[in-house]
């Protein structure tokens, strides 16, 4: 007895040190990652990375039978045209002040030729969007050409946004053209928004559930202790007194880092490219991680109704053999928020500070058409279903179960931590 508390105090003590140099080991890299690469520092603002995938094979026996996916819709121009609008207004109050710098005076005449298009097609998907919603779904096809080959119904469905609908045509086009055999049916309809933009759903059908997140600071707070301010706007302006007339400098950086981060998305034009230092963009991710982090993955278990749909639908596909494929199209409120409450790659993890939550959760992980595919595989001599996690094509892992190899769970035993995840975030009654 006493040998058996030993082994458990000795395999209890190696666990910890495990977890210890994993912490250790994010702490050390992630902020070496986000600076070798431009578009994860642009967040939830970069352009879709098809970086190469290396999956595991499945395991014996085992072939892929059915996808259950939620997508982010593709690189559009800036959602709000505060952030052309806001832009332009500091820069010509700052012309009329005779405050520019140089390089302010630059920005300025750089901004007035280009803004004027991308204001008009404000939160627009734009060709590049389309361009990577075709490509992901022809990958999946090649990746998995089992799912498909035989036919079979496919259902899609987008939020009523446009940008959101056009993805969703860019996308069903694709896999039509790689997989002729399926019947697709798509739908965009106020009815679905639960499944495909939860937090804009019709009041009628609206639900919330009981569960809040640590908030270590506020996001104001955050921003404000963390920016440079004196540094970015001393680069455009010689005097600052007229900014605080029109908004001030806090929403000014925080467009103008928005402006910087998004307009790859739109425009093969570099004339933003130093505006910032490095270390300054740096900081500026940084607020914005955990600006998503707060205003997105508080609203996690409100996700619960695209959680329960998964399941629904995987189920009855696992039933019938009918069903190939359910795609939803939605937004990053929603997938900042979806990801962490299944606790992909551990991002639902709830940091207590706030310097900690980088290595937990990355907004470069929901870049425009992000999007998480759970793919399901069965065997003619195993009973047991099993699924994995692609996140932006990556095999992911859901540390709450433990795998059964590889990447691969059992989908039993996810649907019983579902049910007690549900359980513990009740609906809030109307």
């Amino acid at each position: 007895m006493e040998k058996t508390k030993h082994l458990i105090v000795i395999a209890a003590a190696l666990a910890m040190t495990l977890i210890a140099e994993s912490i250790h080991a994010q702490t050390y890299n992630v902020m070496e990652i986000v600076a070798a690469d431009r578009d994860k520092i642009a967040g939830v603002e970069g352009p879709y990375r098809f970086d190469a995938a290396h999956l595991t094979p499945a395991p014996k026996g085992y072939t892929p039978f059915y996808i259950s996916h939620y997508g982010r819709h593709g690189s559009r121009y800036a959602w709000n045209s505060k952030a052309y609008t806001l832009v332009k207004s500091v820069l010509d109050a700052a012309a009329e002040a005779g405050s520019l710098t140089p390089r302010g005076e630059k920005l300025y005449k750089d901004f007035n030729d280009f803004y004027q298009i991308p204001l008009i097609n404000t939160g627009d998907l734009s060709e590049l969007g389309r361009e990577q919603h075709t490509r992901i779904a022809e990958i999946m096809c090649e990746e998995f050409p089992e799912v498909f080959k035989d036919g079979g119904k496919v259902t899609a469905m987008a939020s009523t946004s446009q940008r959101a609908i056009v993805s969703m045509n860019a996308f069903t086009v694709s896999l039509q053209k790689h997989a002729p055999k399926v019947d697709i049916e798509m739908s965009s309809l106020h009815t679905n928004m639960i499944y495909t933009n939860p937090g804009s759903a019709p009041r009628e059908l609206a639900r919330r559930y009981q569960g809040e997140i640590i908030v270590p600071e506020s996001t104001t707070d955050v921003r404000e202790r963390m920016t440079d301010y004196d540094a970015i706007l001393g680069k455009l302006f010689s005097d600052r007194g007229f900014l605080e007339e029109i908004g001030g400098r806090r929403d000014f950086v925080y467009e103008l880092f928005n402006l910087w981060a998004g307009y790859h998305n739109y425009s093969d034009g570099d004339w933003l490219e130093d505006i910032f230092t490095k270390e300054q963009l740096l900081a500026q991710w940084e607020c914005e991680n955990y600006l998503h982090y707060v205003g997105h993955s508080r609203n996690r278990y409100n996700m619960i109704t695209i959680l329960e749909d998964i399941i629904i639908n995987a189920d009855e596909a696992i039933t019938t053999g009918i069903y190939k494929g359910r795609f939803r199209f939605g937004h990053d409120t929603v997938f900042n928020a979806l990801c962490p409450l299944l606790n992909i790659n551990g991002c639902g993890f709830q940091a207590d500070k706030v310097e900690d939550v980088k290595y937990w959760f990355q907004n470069y992980n929901t870049p425009k058409a992000a999007n998480l595919q759970l793919v399901f595989f069965r065997s003619r001599k195993n009973p047991v279903i099993l699924f994995k996690a692609l996140l932006n094509g990556q095999e992911a892992t859901l540390p709450q179960i433990q795998a059964v190899q590889g990447p691969y769970y059992d989908w039993d035993e996810f649907k019983k931590w579902a049910a007690s995840e549900i359980a513990a975030h009740p609906l809030i009654q109307r």
